[in-house]
């Protein structure tokens, strides 16, 4: 006798079997990556950390991925995203950063990529689910060709374990042209070029902050694109101070025909502690002029921070107070920029860029500092 076709339909083996393969299907989509997960604060693991601090929205800061899909309506459209709120007040920037989870955003103008600047953030061993990278990079030639190379860098990282990808990567382009023709290194330093290059810095940092600091931001670190090496523990040894502006020293590897052999010699001039020469020198400018370090032609007779390193035994968390400081790298607490301290792109109090923002930092009351003896290394061109 033929089998009704409704009774076909419902088969229990075929149920079944629909079953399992709907299982099947689910745990393959919700599954997390076969690479190892690392233990991230009490039991919490990196999959789990990403999930959790996934956006809900796709308006959410570039800080916080965007992972969930968005609703959909009972008529087919995708319906609007939600109100987010966000307490500020239960984020905190403390001097146990890794352990309390506490997000950082790591914030580099980029001219051109150099693959050492990548290698060495890459092994850095704050946990990345909580490092979210941001970029800003010229419409230019040179800039084109930086931005292939770090896309490259990026997707590789990306791909990789779960345990070595970033939270989040933003790559903006500036909206006005470069300053200068050439990124050369004797070009870019030269006294004449400064100030035309230090507001159009200043325009591009503050572009790259407004747009990427978000909600879940503790911190910031300013790093430079030919910073080449740091300590692995970097964000972790510099959190640890817990001071709303901090800066290390940077200097530069070279080979020391003298000595015949690998030398460091000072490199960041712009962290410094002013004088009375200075003072005197700024009351005698005009509105639009502004003072700048490490040049003869402009004797401030400042205490710059670069000099005060004891190289042959140095004590890495020596402190001192600054009044001006380079960008080279440099930690802030994100309440600081929320406070309103910016990177000047016009003479304040006769200072501009990072300089200008550590005036404007202690004009709202923050204390900078100084760690003479804890070295960064910039590239040597």
């Amino acid at each position: 006798m033929a089998v009704a076709r409704t009774m076909r339909r419902t088969n229990p083996i075929t149920l079944l079997l629909a079953a399992l393969l709907a299982f099947g299907f689910l745990v393959f989509l919700f599954s997390p990556s076969s690479s190892s997960a690392t233990p991230v604060g009490a039991g919490t693991s990196t999959s789990q950390q990403r999930r959790e601090d996934a956006a809900e929205n796709p308006l959410s800061p570039p800080t916080k991925p965007f992972l969930k899909s968005q609703p959909v309506r009972h008529d087919g459209q995708q319906a609007p995203p939600p109100v987010v709120h966000y307490d500020l007040n239960k984020l905190s920037s403390t001097s146990d950063s890794a352990a309390k989870g506490e997000h950082i955003l790591i914030l580099t103008p980029m001219a051109r990529f150099v693959p050492e600047y990548w290698a060495n953030v890459a092994k850095l061993t704050y946990p990345h689910e909580l490092i979210s990278l941001g970029f800003i990079i010229p419409k230019d030639k040179a800039g084109n060709a930086a931005v292939a190379a770090l896309e490259d860098a990026v997707r590789k990282t990306q791909a990789g374990p779960l345990a070595q990808r970033f939270a989040s990567i933003s790559i903006l382009r500036q909206d006005f042209d470069p300053p200068l023709a050439s990124q050369d290194e004797k070009e870019r330093h030269k006294l004449s070029n400064q100030k035309l290059r230090r507001e159009a810095m200043s325009r591009a940092r503050n572009s790259l902050l407004f747009t990427t600091l978000g909600p879940a931001t503790a911190w910031v670190l300013w790093l430079d694109a030919d910073i080449v090496e740091t300590p692995a523990s970097l964000i972790q040894d510099l959190t640890a101070h817990n001071y709303p502006v901090l800066v290390p020293n940077c200097y530069q590897r070279y080979y020391n025909a003298e000595s015949r052999k690998m030398d460091i010699r000072p490199y960041d001039y712009n962290s410094w502690i002013d004088s009375s020469t200075a003072q005197a020198l700024a009351a005698t400018l005009g509105p639009d002029d502004i003072l700048l370090e490490g040049y003869a032609e402009l004797p401030t007779y400042r205490t710059l921070m670069a000099h005060l390193a004891d190289t042959a035994n140095p004590n890495p968390r020596k402190v001192i107070e600054l009044d001006g400081v380079g960008g080279t790298a440099l930690l802030v607490k994100a309440d600081v920029h929320r406070d309103g301290a910016m990177f000047p792109a016009f003479p304040f109090y006769h200072l501009v860029e990072t300089e200008g923002f550590a005036k404007m930092a202690k004009r709202l009351g923050y204390s900078v500092y100084g760690l003479p003896d804890y070295f960064v290394y910039h590239e040597n061109e």
